[in-house]
This record gives structure tokens, sequence and C-alpha cells, in this order.
């Protein structure tokens, strides 16, 4: 074999030629699939963008390194479906940016929290984990409901997303201060307005607790509601023909 090898390298043409064909063929199985991706990707008519207070607590998740240790794609193992529901879809993952499927579960898998469990319960879950969970070896991250959510940039995050592609529109990007505000504000004259931008079925209510404020855990605790909420794509798994029923 060594032999084989040695004379091989003494053919530089031949060499460089060899090494060109085996990366052809592992390039070819991984870009051979692009080509039909419009039959392997989901349609999602319903699906929605994030609204300014979900994408702030999505940067929150993201700043405070959740997803090293939570995952967000239900693999299609059975185990995994039993456990937390329809595997992920491609779809689902449509306007992330960054995508955050991860693979290390020191905690369990997040793709489908969303309405799982009350405002509350996240609430206790983060400022003292084992509040909720005796067990749970997750620090916690209380000072999430003292700190003031920073809102000056997000119309300019949402610009920048909607450079990427992602559908927001003007009105969405003019508002996006006001909107975060009126999420956590039931009462308030604009939540109509922020209802009719982002969607009828849009959570509107003081997450942390107190509509007088918003603080970082309204973001936070927004974004894991919203989890696996986006559309209904899963509910509606395709036919063997692979068309939605």
């Amino acid at each position: 074999m060594f032999q084989t090898h040695y004379k091989l390298e003494k053919h530089r043409i031949g060499f460089a030629l060899a090494i060109i064909l085996v990366a052809s063929i592992g390039g070819l199985f991984e870009i051979a699939p692009l080509f039909t991706i419009s039959e392997t990707v989901e349609e999602a008519p319903d699906m929605r963008v994030y609204t300014p207070l979900e994408l702030a607590g999505r940067n929150i998740y993201m700043r405070e390194g959740c997803y090293a240790c939570h995952s967000q794609m239900i693999r299609t193992l059975q185990d995994d479906v039993d456990r937390y529901g329809h595997y992920s879809l491609a779809v689902e993952s449509k306007y992330d940016h960054p995508m955050l499927w991860g693979s290390k579960r020191t905690g369990p898998d997040l793709a489908r929290v969303g309405e799982k469990y009350s405002d509350k319960w996240h609430v206790q879950h983060l400022v003292n984990p084992r509040d909720v969970v005796p067990q749970s070896i997750m620090p916690a991250y209380r000072w999430l409901l003292e700190t003031p959510l920073k809102t000056a940039t997000l119309a300019k995050q949402l610009r920048a997303l909607q450079r990427l592609g992602v559908p927001y529109t003007e009105a969405m990007i003019e508002n996006a201060a006001r909107d975060t505000y009126s999420q956590t504000r039931p009462d308030d004259d604009g939540s109509e307005d922020t209802a009719g931008r982002y969607g009828e079925d849009t959570n509107i209510r003081a997450f942390d607790g107190d509509p007088e404020r918003l603080t970082e855990m309204d973001a936070l605790v927004a974004y894991l509601q919203i989890l696996g909420q986006l559309t209904s794509a899963s509910e509606h798994p395709r036919n063997p023909d692979g068309e939605t029923p």
C-alpha cells in the first residue's frame, strides 16, 4: 500500500487529478440535493416573522449562550418524537439568522417549548431553575427580571433581516420600538396595531407579570413561548407523494 501511494505521489499531475476526483464525489453528494430543495422543504403559508420583542428575546438567548446547552432541532428518531413532538421541519427555521439547531443537550430540546409552560413557570425557572426543576444544573438568570430592555436598535435589526429576505414591512420597521412595548401591554392603544401587523395569534401580555415595565425577562419569555408556534406546518405532515393533505 505504501509503495502504491509513493508511486502515485511521484506523478504530480495524476495525484492532483485523483484529489480532484475524490473531492468532486464528496461535493456531488452535498450539492446534488440542493437541486431538489423545492421538493424537500415544506410550504408554510401561515409562517409569520418574529415580532421585535421576540427578536430581542432571541438576541438575549444567544447572548447568554442558551444554545450551548439546548438544541432546537427534534430529530426523526422515535425517542425524540415521543419526548418533544413532531420532528423539526426545515421551513420552521426559514427566518432564523443565524439558525440555532444545535446538537448538545445538557438541557432538553426547545424546538416546541412554546406554550408548553406558563409565563410564570418560565419566569420562576429563569430566576431560580431549582424552584421548578429540583435536579436542574442550569444557572440562574434572575437579573433579566430587573434589566430594562433596550429597544433603540430593533428597527435597524429588522431592516438588516429584511435585506436577508425576511419579509418585514416598512410599517413593522417604523413601529419596531412601539410594537415592543405594546406586545407586553394588552390595554395599550397600540396593541391592536401590533396584532394587525404580526397576526391575530400574536401573544400580547405581560410576560414577566408586570405590565408597568419592559424587561429582558419579557423578551426572553416571549421568544420561548413562540418556539414551534410560528407555523402549523408540523400539524399537517406530507403524504408519501410529497403533498400536504
